[in-house]
């Protein structure tokens, strides 16, 4: 009775182990390839597989996590990204430069990532490494430090051609460090300074420059004002001069009208403002005069004679 349990229990167990080893759940986003007796059989899919135990068995593959590698029978189908140590690598112009990079990948046949490539990690860094060589070795320094874009579109497009038998899908490539040596960073940082003083001394000059335009444009305007005040004081003054001689000569010919209606019955009018003009002088002489000089014209003929008119002028009134 005790070997009959023993014997079923055995039994049951073996069951047991074979469900399990025949059941095989695989996650989503995961995949396994599986062999049968050493041969290709299938590809299993996320959900309940069934296999023959010990007949059918899981390839196993090298991955890399966390920059390791380790053995897995589980195929990872999601994007997944490798970041590669600092290289050197030498540019165009024989400069050394240290890159490092980022690569984004995703596998999309199973199948060829198995049996196309023996170690997918290892050889998917060393074609980055060497496809980054030949790239930048085209390319000066200062094409590579300001081309990051162009780079990338490169190097991704080189990479998904080549990785395209592994039923690998390169999706993006990104450079994340690019470091020149001490002494290219130095002079890099010493050119930067200079062109930062040229472009602050340019700066400088032409606001200086504009700044005496616009003070010469000032001085300009302020000239031309001026003489334009200047010009219309002047015609002003002018005119203002043309009706003072106007309005005296308006003054003077009444002046004579009258003198002419007084004498001119019995003398010239000429005579009188002749003599009337002299007298005026002959005062302004006297007062002018501090000694016992006396001035007299030298017509004094004529004056005599202006003040006889003048004398008649008085009679005949």
């Amino acid at each position: 009775m005790d070997i009959t349990l023993i014997i079923l229990g055995a039994i049951v167990l073996l069951a047991l182990v074979l469900v399990k080893k025949s059941l095989v759940i695989i996650p989503q986003s995961e995949t396994r390839i599986i062999e049968r007796l050493g041969k290709y059989h299938d590809t299993l899919k996320p959900g309940i597989n069934v296999i023959i135990p010990f007949i059918d068995a899981a390839k196993v593959m090298i991955s890399m996590t966390n920059g390791r590698y380790h053995y897995t029978t589980s195929i990872d189908l999601r994007e997944q990204v490798y970041d590669f140590d600092k290289q050197n690598v030498i540019t165009k112009d024989n400069v050394q430069t240290q890159i490092n990079a980022l690569l984004y990948f995703q596998i999309v046949d199973p199948f060829k990532a198995v049996y196309e490539i023996n170690n997918l990690p290892n050889a998917i860094e060393k074609l980055t490494q060497t496809t980054l060589r030949n790239i930048i070795g085209e390319l000066e320094l200062d094409e590579t430090l300001t081309s990051r874009d162009t780079i990338n579109t490169k190097l991704r497009a080189v990479l998904d051609d080549a990785t395209n038998k592994w039923g690998i899908k390169v999706n993006r490539v990104e450079l994340q460090d690019i470091t020149p040596p001490n002494s290219v960073l130095q002079a890099m940082e010493k050119q930067m300074q200079a062109e930062r003083n040229k472009r602050a001394t340019i700066l400088t000059s032409e606001g200086q420059k504009a700044a005496a335009i616009l003070q010469s444009e000032g001085e300009k305007t302020a000239r031309i004002n001026k003489a334009e005040a200047d010009k219309q004081t002047e015609i002003l003054r002018a005119e203002g001069d043309a009706q003072a001689r106007i309005r005296r000569a308006e003054a003077e010919a009444i002046a004579i009208d009258k003198i002419t209606e007084a004498v001119g019955r019995s003398s010239n009018p000429a005579n009188y403002l002749l003599a009337q003009k002299y007298i005026d002088t002959l005062q302004e002489i006297a007062r002018g005069n501090d000694t016992k000089t006396v001035y007299l014209p030298y017509e004094a003929t004529n004056l005599m004679g202006s003040i006889g008119g003048i004398k008649d002028l008085f009679k005949t009134e």
